[in-house]
């Protein structure tokens, strides 16, 4: 159940209105809003899909992990990014706006439970979910809910986590609790306890931004990684392949991408810029667009949009801009 204090109905999309013929429609014009306290999503077409858009309201795990704070508006931002996006997808597909989980005060382990429930009630209903977020603490609740539905299902199959970021996210909770920077250390401690694989990825890491520590518990868990340093031409090869080798051995894919992994010019809105990120050039989207073209995402969210900080909503734009690929790419 949802509790009605952690959630927020979605309001009208509005925008552009070039005409109502199909090939002159823009997404504000075919997203459904949806009040998930009111009953289900809508029902899908027998050949149609689903993606169901939620919002993620926190930075609470922000706060505690002393990063800045102004990730709560990244939800509204991504939304009024992409309003004005002309349609470019099938007419068989449904978008539904879900509205937002959100977090009052600092009940932050309670809201990602909420949001796990949200996230199951999605993927029951044959929809993909698409989270905007919010903090990168929106991974401990998004990835639990797609695992509650595998394990629903008494699937024996196998999920594989890929986080694009500058950082592990494995720091162990401090005294605070939980944070944006403890989410796949937490899906590690589940996997051990209920005794199923934990299949990591991450790419576009900064060893200036992660501990040694850090490193020594991703060895610990056999997480693969790659760094940054490879997202140039030269390396294309081997990136492609150790993507493609994580892709094959896995059934489904929960896809999280932390816009700090960016270089600060192409992203100063987040809660931690990166000055030496990495470039959402071609490179990047290839190997963005093989995972939404696997034909295995379960779920994708963008994390740590900062618009208190943006720099003529260019770190908005991008994050839309990534959503306009997942929606293209795996409808």
């Amino acid at each position: 159940m949802i509790k009605e204090t952690f959630y927020r109905q979605p309001g009208q999309w509005s925008g552009r209105i070039d005409g109502t013929e199909e090939e002159q429609l823009r997404w504000h014009q075919r997203i459904i809003p949806v009040n998930l306290l009111a009953g289900p999503l809508p029902a899908l077409p027998a050949d149609g899909k689903g993606i169901a858009l939620l919002g993620f309201v926190s930075d609470e795990g922000v706060r505690r992990n002393k990063g800045r704070t102004g990730a709560t508006g990244g939800p509204a931002a991504l939304r009024q990014a992409c309003s004005n996006f002309p349609v470019h997808f099938d007419s068989q597909l449904l978008i539904a706006d879900a509205g937002d989980i959100i977090c009052p005060g600092q009940q932050l382990e309670e809201a990602q439970e909420i949001l796990s429930r949200a996230v199951l009630a999605i993927r029951k209903s044959g929809y993909l979910p698409v989270l905007l977020g919010g903090g990168h603490e929106i991974t401990y609740g998004h990835a639990r809910g797609i695992y509650q539905h595998l394990q629903q299902q008494k699937r024996r199959e196998k999920l594989g986590l890929i986080n694009i970021d500058a950082h592990f996210d494995l720091r162990i909770p401090g005294q605070e609790g939980s944070s944006s920077g403890t989410g796949f250390w937490q899906l590690a401690q589940d996997a051990r306890l209920e005794g199923i694989p934990f299949h990591y990825l991450a790419l576009g890491i900064q060893t200036n931004s992660n501990t040694q520590q850090l490193f020594r518990i991703a060895g610990d868990l056999d997480v693969q990684y790659i760094d940054a340093d490879a997202f140039h031409l030269q390396d294309r090869t081997l990136l492609q392949a150790a993507l493609s080798e994580f892709i094959r051995e896995v059934d489904h894919i929960y896809l999280t991408l932390d816009l700090d992994v960016f270089a600060a010019a192409f992203a100063p809105g987040v809660s931690a810029t990166a000055y030496n990120g990495i470039r959402p050039d071609g490179l990047f989207l290839e190997c963005y667009r093989n995972i939404l073209q696997s034909g295995k995402l379960a779920g994708l969210d963008i994390a740590e949009l900062n618009p208190l900080h943006d720099i003529d909503n260019r770190t908005a734009r991008l994050g839309a801009a990534m959503l306009f690929e997942a929606v293209s790419h795996t409808a």
